[in-house]
């Protein structure tokens, strides 16, 4: 199959209330695409040439803009956003959180088969057009709603929440530690998003001995043993990225962008109690996210070794917990070590989520996926600014989950 570069993207600002603004989801999608092209230095009459020879096709990622703006049918909702678009072949893509990833995986295939040369990927959702209570039944159809979202307030919480539990069930560590280990995950993303311009919580407080008082009036528990501090947040936001093809990059004298390396994608059970039932002979919690990490570092000829920093899916704090040993960082049951000894930290061997992560940068559902991305190619480009790694930096991987660790999605990014 053909490479695919990454030509780059752009983010909306994900600190923005964008109804307080006034403004819609036409104003959004039309500002984060333009911002893409022009980091792209493309521009509408670039699309409208591009499809003139039918080379060229858009790939939306959203959850629920059924139930948060009213609005289906979102690929043809390009449209709107410029003339460009009109002719342009475009869809929406949808697995809850992972929307964004499997928007990228279809605009990838496309590419890799040498169907179009230029693919536009955008993820967005709008979740601030109601209240938090609303928004937490609408995340609930994530996961079997009849079953774990109906007439439960807040579903998400408790089931990242039963996670929690899982861990010490079955790994057996010290309460205590597990607890302090979610505490500095949760401290450590509320301070990388401190150093991006673009995160939602960069203005917030929140350190290590707040996030581990969990139960009290500055950290309410939300869901099991978790409270706020382990809790992503609710986000308005969209973020872009603009993929091209091994053709198109040699006929362009496009040099040195970052490849797709490697990627995984596999699906668990969707009810949670079934997960926790097929991995109870399994020494990984969540097998199939191990999976979609081995078929990642296989399909790449890579192994964690090569891989300098990561992006992962802090829905809450015990899903970064999770992920440490599904990328391979320690093996299950050691996340804690790696975690209070530093070496997921900015500065540590494997950094975890520089940009601040879901916890930190925000979480607009259909969106983060795409966010991840982006923050890789930035990473790898050294176009991060503020949060850049410093020293090596060849190759990142991302891990993008939808519902409880249903949907799972890695890819792998690198230079050449």
């Amino acid at each position: 199959m053909d490479k695919v570069y990454v030509l780059g993207g752009a983010q909306t600002d994900f600190e923005r209330n964008w109804s307080k603004e006034g403004k819609n989801v036409i104003a959004l999608l039309r500002e984060v695409i333009e911002d893409g092209l022009n980091n792209c230095s493309m521009s509408f009459s670039d699309i409208e040439e591009l499809n003139k020879e039918n080379k060229i096709a858009c790939y939306v990622g959203n959850f629920i803009a059924e139930k948060y703006i009213e609005q289906g049918h979102l690929g043809a909702l390009l449209t709107e956003v410029n003339p460009a678009f009109y002719g342009v072949p475009s869809a929406r893509y949808e697995a809850a959180c992972a929307s964004g990833s499997v928007a990228l995986d279809a605009a990838i295939t496309k590419l890799q088969a040498g169907i179009y040369d230029v693919a536009i990927v955008v993820g967005f959702e709008l979740m601030k057009t109601v209240s938090a209570k609303v928004g937490g039944n609408f995340l609930g159809y994530a996961a079997y709603y009849e079953l774990e979202g109906r007439n439960i307030d807040y579903p998400f919480p408790k089931l990242f929440g039963r996670l929690a539990d899982e861990l010490l069930e079955k790994y057996k560590p010290n309460t205590a530690t597990l607890m302090e280990s979610l505490a500095e995950i949760s401290a450590k993303n509320y301070r990388n998003a401190k150093n991006n311009p673009l995160a939602q919580t960069r203005k917030w407080f929140m350190n290590k001995e707040q996030a581990n008082m969990r139960g009290g009036e500055t950290n309410p528990i939300v869901g099991g043993r978790l409270a706020v501090s382990d809790c992503s947040q609710v986000t308005d936001g969209a973020a872009v990225v603009i993929l091209i093809s091994d053709r198109y990059a040699k006929e362009n004298n496009v040099m040195g962008k970052p490849i797709v390396k490697g990627y995984g994608h596999r699906v668990a059970p969707m009810i949670f109690a079934k997960k926790m039932v097929e991995s109870k002979d399994n020494d990984y919690i969540l097998p199939w996210t191990r999976q979609a990490v081995l078929d990642a570092y296989s399909r790449s000829g890579m192994t964690v070794e090569d891989i300098d920093f990561f992006e992962t899916h802090d829905c809450f704090t015990s899903s970064e917990y999770a992920a440490v040993s599904a990328f391979g960082i320690t093996q299950p049951g050691q996340e804690y070590q790696a975690i209070l000894d530093g070496i997921t930290q900015p500065d540590g061997r494997y950094p975890i989520n520089l940009s601040g992560g879901l916890i930190g940068c925000g979480h607009p559902v259909g969106a983060s996926g795409v966010r991840m991305f982006l923050d890789l190619y930035k990473q790898l480009t050294g176009e991060a600014g503020s949060y850049q790694k410093q020293g090596k930096v060849d190759n990142g991987m991302m891990l993008n989950i939808g519902g409880s660790a249903t949907t799972n999605y890695v890819y792998i990014l690198g230079n050449e």
